[in-house]
């Protein structure tokens, strides 16, 4: 039998059929079978986001949702519930990015400016708490605004939810963050905070200012009701800016936990000035 796509993050992913939102010079294609993402972002006709490939892995493309978790989860494990949980390893010794992004949603509506899409988590053991996630996504002539949500089942669950942008490689990126959160040798967040340091980062920051993103001309203002951001500007084709509701390692660092039919929201802005 083949591998579950869920429990490899570096799995080729087909976009599949694109639904196009949009009535001016902003459009977005949005490719539901593909992990239910933004596959790219045009504004005049010049692309936003890292498009997809032929060999495009899962988690390096468009712009996903992360759900029920973002980042990574340490050694994939966590405990909840004063049970002990073991995720799927899908990038090296750890659990990344949920796993909304590798799996199909349904498009629940759709108009010329916006889309509704869902997801029936899994309860196995790739996710073993169900529950739902939704999308929101409205095109406006010169903005896109995201909203997602995760939904606890008939189970209490932890949760954190955010989004993973890939920008075409910005000329500049204003970015003013209040604290960082270290990495240990792992590469996992830790505590406790301490001031920005240098990048190149593979970060999670707090802040509570937009962030200004400049490329060839156009400029894009990022804002979210999240104050966890995490930034990967490593890439030399690309860099992330990504709003989350709780840090990577949340449900170890930091975990909060949804009563049975409860939800978190997230909004996420992206407007070119």
């Amino acid at each position: 039998m083949g591998s579950d796509p869920r429990a490899d993050a570096m799995a080729s992913l087909a976009s599949g059929p694109l639904t196009t939102l949009g009535t001016g010079a902003l459009a977005v294609d949005i490719a539901p079978e593909a992990g239910g993402r933004i596959a790219q972002i045009r504004l005049d006709g010049v692309e936003q986001l890292v498009g997809h490939g032929d060999d495009s892995a899962a988690i390096a493309w468009g712009c996903y949702p992360m759900v029920p978790w973002a980042g990574r989860v340490r050694n994939g494990r966590f405990t909840s519930g004063g049970h002990r949980h073991q995720l799927p390893r899908n990038l090296g010794a750890h659990a990344i990015h949920g796993v909304g992004f590798t799996m199909p949603w349904r498009l629940q509506s759709t108009g010329a400016d916006q889309a509704e899409l869902s997801l029936a988590l899994p309860q196995d053991d790739h996710w073993p708490f169900g529950g739902s996630s939704r999308q929101r996504i409205e095109v406006g002539d010169r903005h896109v605004r995201l909203t997602l949500s995760a939904t606890a089942g008939d189970r209490a669950m932890p949760a954190t939810i955010g989004w993973h942008p890939w920008f075409r490689k910005p000329d500049r990126v204003a970015f003013e963050p209040r604290m960082i959160y270290p990495r240990d040798a792992d590469g996992i967040a830790v505590r406790p905070l301490v001031e920005p340091t240098p990048g190149p980062w593979d970060d999670c920051f707090i802040n509570d200012l937009p962030v200004l993103i400049e490329r060839g001309g156009q400029r894009v203002r990022l804002t979210s009701d999240c104050i966890h951001w995490v930034v990967y500007d490593g890439a030399a084709h690309a860099t992330c800016v990504e709003p989350q509701s709780g840090p990577p390692d949340a449900f170890n660092l930091e975990p909060m936990l949804l009563a049975s039919h409860t939800s978190v929201e997230s909004w996420f802005l992206f407007e070119w000035l």
